[in-house]
């Protein structure tokens, strides 16, 4: 009878240091999960703060992307318009002087154009002018929005 008691009080022993030693792990485990909760928060609130930023930067792009596409609309205009009607195109031109006198007339002379090539390059030009303004627009928000902000 007193081995079984004694078998019993030792039963009874290693079952309270067992559950002692889960409470301990318990406790721990409590611990480290608080500390992912912090940090869970703390990324949640990252996450946040990015999507808000690529949202801006998307806002900016699609602004500057409008601004560019009716920058190459009205240059399309403007060609067509030159193409239809190139007498209502005024070009500011000036032609060297001979170095002869001549007394000749020059009422049935043709007026001053460009050529065919520099008219192109006078609208692809345009529309470079217009690209890289934009581009440095975008830029200088993107500056002014994203990076200053982190100063």
């Amino acid at each position: 009878m007193n081995k079984v008691r004694a078998l019993l009080f030792i039963a009874a022993w290693v079952a309270i240091w067992g559950m002692w030693k889960q409470h301990e792990r318990i406790g721990e485990l409590n611990t480290k999960n608080a500390a992912l909760l912090v940090e869970l928060t703390e990324q949640v609130k990252i996450n946040e703060d990015y999507q808000e930023r690529v949202q801006a930067l998307h806002k900016l792009d699609t602004k500057h992307i409008q601004e560019l596409a009716n920058a190459k609309s009205e240059i399309d205009k403007l060609r067509i318009a030159a193409e239809r009607n190139p007498e209502r195109v005024y070009v500011k031109a000036s032609c060297p002087k001979g170095e002869s006198d001549s007394t000749s007339s020059l009422d049935d002379a043709t007026p001053a154009r460009p050529t065919d090539s520099a008219i192109r390059n006078y609208w692809l030009l345009r529309e470079r002018i217009a690209e890289s303004e934009q581009m440095i627009k975008g830029l200088q928000d993107y500056i002014q929005t994203q990076c200053l902000i982190e100063l």
